[in-house]
This record gives C-alpha cells, structure tokens and sequence, in this order.
C-alpha cells in the first residue's frame, strides 16, 4: 500500500516486486478483511481465502476454542516507515463503537532500524490534557509526546489508548486487532501524496488517548514470549541449522514470520520477510543456516 511515509524497503531487504517508483509503506501479509484477503497459494485448500477458511472450516484448519468473531481476528503487517507516521490513537474498546470506529491493540516488532531512530510513544511525564489540547491547537504536539530511541531486535506493545507514531528509519512486523481504525491527532504539518493536508481526527483522538500513560520504554521479553494480551501472544524463536519449529499446540494453529534466516517445512521454504500460517496439525519448521522467527498465536 502506498504511503506518503513510506519508501522501497519491501523491495530492497525483502525482494518484493513493486509495481511502481512510488513510496510504499504497508504491506498487509495475514489479513481478512472485507477488500483485503489472503489467498492459499498452494495444496488442497488452494485459492480459499483467509475469511472462506476461517468461516467455513474453522476446527479443522485453526482449532478449537477460538473467539467467534466472524472475520479472522489479527491482521499482521509490515511496515516500511522511511518518513515519520502521523502521531496517533487507536480507540479503546469501550469507546470505539461510540466514536464510529473499531478497537486496536497492536505491537511492533522491530525488523530493522537506522541508526538513532526513535519510536514516539505515550506522552512525557507530567503533561495533561490541557497541555496536550494546546500543544494541538499550536501545531506542537511532538514536544508533548515521549521519544524513544530502538534498534533491530527488540519489540513494544501498544495497547488501545496510547498515543503513539513511528519515526522515520524503521522496518516492523506489526501484530494487531483486525481493525483499520486509527485517529491521527498530528501529522507533522505535511501534505498527502495528493498533495493537501491528510484528514486528522482531533474529537476522536482527545477522547481515547490515556492521560496516565508517560513515558513507556521497549518491552523486556519473558522468555520467548514477546508481547501477550487477550487477543494474542508473540515469541521470538532462534533457532540453529538443523533445529524444529511448529505449533505451539498441536491442536491450534500459529502464524510465523520469518525474521532472518530459512525455515522450510516439508517441501515449502520460506525466507526472510516471509509470513505463513501452520495449521492445526501442521509439520515441523527446520531451520536451515539458522532462523529467527515470530510464531503469533491467539491465547
């Protein structure tokens, strides 16, 4: 998807073929949602979409026990941030249908990062909504919000109601909600790719962002397991050439993306920027030369 943050990273570190010069900035790799699909490329369920699959042979492929939403409930993406994102707010969950919207909680992990660049999360300790609400009527709202400074490897979750944007200089494997719900508050006094000013939502955004939330740093993992609430768990596996892989129980699926490295099950080999679900029952992962993955399940 185009951007006007974006860049060619997809092309670049992953090998994806782009279909123009122009700046891409999302690419939308587990996703169901009404004109977005994933396709099965391949085996006996060959050309199903991720929503026929998931409302039509849900047990047999995903598990049991499973949230009855009927859409698929993550969407995993890659974002190729070349340029600042808009400072932003999803709505929580006990607001969003009020303001129009759907609730998200996400996280980022983070694939790759420029020397230096920062990630703008919650807000700087002791700020209010009066200062924060005057800050946007000065066009200063990003000396209201906390900077922080990461690098490749590390991850942070961001739930529902925190302001947040991501700085120039990043690529990241976001895991969230499947929503396409997002309140932008300030967009760094810019113009879109059509060449006007991009539609902010001040009303929306002063009503979901938490007031209490300063200062946040990246996350510490507990063990392999990254980042974990209700609507889903990350871990981080290393694996060595020769190690196994799969799910993390044999009667529910996972979703895997394949950070550095091969990883290959049965006669499929997926390399880096690769994102693939292994169903309920589904083989073991070998990693070839070695292999960082993000195995995404649902709690």
């Amino acid at each position: 998807m185009q951007r006007v943050w974006g860049g060619r990273e997809l092309e670049r570190e992953y090998g994806r073929e782009l279909p123009d010069g122009a700046p891409y900035g999302e690419s939308w790799e587990i996703v169901d949602r009404e004109g977005e699909q994933s396709v099965v490329r391949g085996g006996r369920w060959a050309g199903k979409t991720l929503h026929e699959l998931w409302t039509g042979h849900r047990e047999e492929v995903f598990g049991t026990s499973l949230p009855e939403s009927g859409r698929f409930p993550l969407l995993i993406k890659v974002l190729d941030a070349r340029e600042g994102l808009s400072i932003q707010v999803h709505p929580p969950a006990n607001l969003a249908a009020g303001l129009g919207g759907e609730p998200k909680t996400e996280m980022w992990y983070i694939a790759g990062a420029d020397p230096g660049a920062k990630l703008y999360v919650g807000l700087k300790r002791g700020v209010t909504r009066a200062d924060f609400e005057k800050a946007v009527g000065e066009g200063t709202v990003a000396d209201r919000v906390h900077a922080i400074k990461a690098k490749a490897g590390e991850s942070i979750f961001i739930p529902s109601g925190r302001l947040h944007a991501i700085g120039g200089g990043f690529l990241i494997h976001e895991i969230q909600q499947n929503s396409d719900t997002t309140y932008r508050v300030f967009d760094w006094n810019r113009v879109g790719l059509d060449g006007k000013p991009r539609e902010l939502h001040v009303e929306e955004s002063l009503a979901s962002i938490d007031f209490e939330d300063f200062e946040p740093g990246m996350d510490d993992p507990d063990g392999a397991v990254i980042a974990e609430c209700e609507f889903f768990r990350v871990e981080k596996l290393e694996l060595r050439a020769g190690e196994c892989a799969g799910n993390r129980e044999a009667g529910r699926f996972s979703i895997f993306s394949v950070v550095e490295g091969e990883i290959a099950c049965g006669d499929a080999k997926f390399g880096k920027g690769d994102f693939f679900l292994l169903p309920k029952g589904g083989g073991a992962l070998l990693a070839g030369s070695g292999a960082v993955l993000l195995r995404t399940t649902i709690p």
